[in-house]
């Protein structure tokens, strides 16, 4: 596995980029619509976040995730429901990934 790193001088430690992840379940395929589930994974290793672990989404919507510097990479694919099937209840279909990249501040080797 290879990793980014950018080495400081001043500091003695070496800059390495991390990927952390969100999931967010929106009421709709609007991306300004309300969030209705969330899990979040942290590749920082800073928090370990798990599905449930809060009562508040990280944010009301997707927009503002996106506002809040989160890139958008994954948006659902909008499938419409099987003649007669318009009202079963299944999975939370309006799932949107998002991304950010973090930089980690690690001691250098030596």
């Amino acid at each position: 596995m290879t990793t980014a790193t950018t080495p400081t001088a001043e500091s003695g430690r070496a800059a390495v980029l991390r990927q952390q992840v969100l999931v967010l379940y929106l009421a709709d395929s609007r991306l300004d619509s309300p969030v209705v589930g969330w899990t979040s994974y942290d590749g920082t290793g800073r928090t370990s976040p798990t599905t449930g672990d809060g009562d508040e989404p990280p944010y009301d919507s997707g927009v503002e995730a996106l506002r809040d510097g989160w890139r958008l990479f994954q948006a659902a694919q909008l499938i419409p429901p099987y003649p007669g099937h318009e009202y079963d209840v299944s999975f939370l279909k309006h799932e949107y990934f998002f991304e950010r990249i973090v930089e980690v501040r690690e001691p250098q080797a030596g």
